[in-house]
């Protein structure tokens, strides 16, 4: 796919494409976002293991990592937009991360639910874009398009009965819920109290942005494979 084939070599880890058609019961902004367009792309990045993995003493670092990540998929999906328009199609960005005010910590469409209708994995017990390579540790990005790319296919969620990410949560905001596709988000999340505690992070001046990562951190399909040390490199 030419697409995938330019997401990929201007740095995207991570690629899908979605039907729309799955997205029209879901909330976006303006309503009428996704009136003229048929497929969403979606590309992610990710992010280092290492800081993961030294969470919470290495927050600061990882909310640095979180703001480069988030600029660079905005520089991605600008210009896979321009691509598509040069070929003939319309296209619009969506920013990697954006709240509004008006919509209670939401933005224009949740890259999660365009993510998991592309296939590329599934909602996770954390509320979070789950991937069988990367686990939860990537940021994301969209492009709308009227483009008629080939889809892919939802998955089923593979969290069994694991509530690592819930036990873990330092505010306790994430609750237990049987859910198959994308639960709304009250129902498996305490947003209000999350976002206290990612406001109370973003005044810290050495982490100065909304990230936390510890339901990222400690879900077991992000967690770094095994080196094989004895691979020998001559």
């Amino acid at each position: 796919m030419e697409i995938e084939e330019y997401a990929k070599s201007l740095g995207a880890d991570v690629f899908g494409v979605a039907d729309l058609e799955l997205l029209k019961d879901y909330p976006v902004y303006p309503e009428n976002l996704l009136e003229k367009f048929i497929r969403g792309i979606v590309i992610g990045v990710k992010l280092s293991d290492a800081v993961f993995d030294g969470l919470p003493e290495t927050r600061g670092l990882y909310a640095k990592q979180y703001q480069v990540a988030n600029d660079r998929l905005d520089r991605m999906a600008f210009e896979i937009a321009r691509m598509i328009e040069k070929m003939g199609y319309n296209a619009i960005p969506i920013p990697a991360s954006k709240m509004l005010k008006d919509l209670h910590w939401s933005s224009f469409i949740s890259h999660k639910a365009v993510a998991r209708a592309a296939g590329v994995g599934w909602i996770g017990k954390n509320l979070l874009l789950v991937t069988k390579e990367h686990g939860p540790r990537i940021r994301m990005a969209t492009i709308l398009t009227d483009m008629l790319l080939e889809p892919g296919e939802p998955v089923k969620r593979r969290c069994g009965k694991c509530r690592e990410c819930i036990d873990s949560c330092i505010v306790n905001a994430l609750k237990e819920v049987d859910f198959e596709n994308y639960p709304k988000r009250e129902e498996v999340l305490d947003v209000d109290r999350c976002a206290e505690k990612l406001t109370e992070f973003a005044s810290d001046p050495d982490i100065g942005f909304m990230v936390c990562g510890i339901c990222v951190k400690v879900c077991p399909w992000g967690k770094r494979r095994k080196v094989n040390r004895s691979m020998r490199i001559d």
